[in-house]
């Protein structure tokens, strides 16, 4: 019996394992985007997943809303987007900007910050602290495999994953 449990969970870890590979695999086109290219294609993810009034609106002088929509129960969505390398992260004083605009500004009930590489830990203590939604490289895969962005909406990013750099491309 216990032999039955440990291959099961061997087996689980394994798909999870693969989920994860084919997620970040699909993110590899992400990287060679250009800023505004990355703006319209996050856009574009919440149109799928049901968004409406979804507009691209970043550019110089946004304040820090380079998409903003409705989620499909109403809310306000204003996001952030930054298509860093993914050797880089993004650090708490941007997450700091983002969040001195986002409900203040924009009148945002879901700040959501998306990027195209890891957070820092001190960056995700803040988001945890300040109620703002973070969708990492690893959350950006699932979901442009398909998972929908009300399903990110409720993960706790301060409390999962890694924070770790990825690796630059030789």
């Amino acid at each position: 019996m216990r032999a039955g449990r440990r291959e099961a969970r061997a087996e689980k870890a394994r798909l999870a394992e693969q989920a994860r590979i084919q997620a970040l695999r699909s993110v590899e086109a992400v990287w060679s985007l250009g800023d505004r290219e990355f703006e319209e294609y996050v856009a574009e993810l919440c149109r799928r997943d049901g968004c409406t009034e979804v507009r691209r609106v970043g550019g110089m002088n946004d304040l820090g809303a380079d998409v903003m929509g409705r989620l499909p129960d109403g809310r306000k969505l204003v996001v952030q987007c930054k298509r860093y390398a993914k050797h880089r992260t993004v650090g708490s004083p941007d997450l700091q900007k983002f969040n001195g605009t986002a409900r203040s500004e924009h009148g945002a009930d879901v700040p959501l910050f998306v990027a195209s590489c890891k957070f820092t830990k001190q960056a995700r203590s803040f988001a945890a602290r300040h109620r703002l939604v973070l969708v990492d490289v690893d959350l950006l895969g699932f979901w442009i495999s398909g998972t929908v962005l009300t399903k990110l909406l409720d993960l706790d990013i301060g409390r999962s994953g890694t924070n770790r750099k990825l690796t630059p491309d030789n």
